[in-house]
């Protein structure tokens, strides 16, 4: 893969509750990035998903988080029709029947896949309280190889994986993080977080920000110090 620049390297996450504030916050961002995330909780509001075709088309990114499971045949399809809508990636859950059809489903796009592990949110007694039989670290490990072994373009993993993520699979798979927080920053509700610089020398190609850009009082200028840090760590 190509070496990316910084500002495309910075996902911001347009967690807000409706198409016009997440206009708004493009607009109040402008050239400080050029990739977003549209995640359920947009897609859902009226008019929300359709925002992904109007991004693509005034040259943004877009990453169409809607962490797709169910029966491959159902996933398959759904994933042709998001392929449509001009989005650069696709979140699926990271179960091998999951991540198959999604693969089917993109064939001939431009669209990629990218296997969520582990919610950020969870931890090992989170994942034991669940029913699985591992802990974290080996979820990840296990999901990141199926995942190679099925076609799927990238993963999404905290970026307490990365590392041993990137270890294991190399430099081809597209790596995002989630769960970025700036130093000193509120972590809420996540339990994996890392600031950018760290993700970015443990190998994560992409970083998903929300709130600590989002909720600043100037998103501009929060988006432009993470991709300075970005630019900071980045060989």
């Amino acid at each position: 893969m190509k070496p990316l620049d910084p500002r495309d390297r910075l996902i911001i996450a347009l967690d807000v509750a409706d198409r016009a504030a997440a206009e708004k916050l493009v607009e109040a961002i402008g050239d400080a990035a050029v990739f977003y995330k549209i995640g359920m909780e947009l897609a859902y509001s009226d008019g929300g998903l359709a925002l992904a075709p109007r991004l693509a088309g005034a040259g943004k990114k877009v990453f169409l988080d809607l962490k797709l499971h169910d029966i491959p045949n159902t996933v398959e399809r759904a994933t042709a029709q998001v392929a449509r809508l001009g989005a650069t990636f696709l979140t699926v859950h990271a179960y091998p029947q999951t991540m198959q059809a999604a693969v089917a489903g993109a064939n001939g796009s431009e669209l990629s896949i990218l296997g969520v592990t582990v919610l950020t949110s969870f931890d090992d007694e989170d994942l034991i309280e669940a029913g699985y039989r591992f802990g974290v670290v080996e979820t990840v490990r296990r999901r990141a190889e199926q995942a190679r072994a099925l076609g799927v373009q990238g993963l999404v993993a905290s970026a307490a994986e990365a590392g041993p993520v990137r270890e294991a699979l190399g430099p081809d798979m597209i790596l995002v993080t989630p769960g970025i927080r700036p130093a000193g920053g509120d972590v809420g509700d996540q339990k994996r977080v890392a600031t950018p610089g760290r993700a970015i020398r443990d190998g994560a190609d992409y970083l998903v920000v929300g709130r600590p850009i989002v909720q600043a009082a100037d998103p501009r200028a929060a988006a432009l110090r993470i991709v300075a840090e970005i630019a900071a760590a980045t060989p």
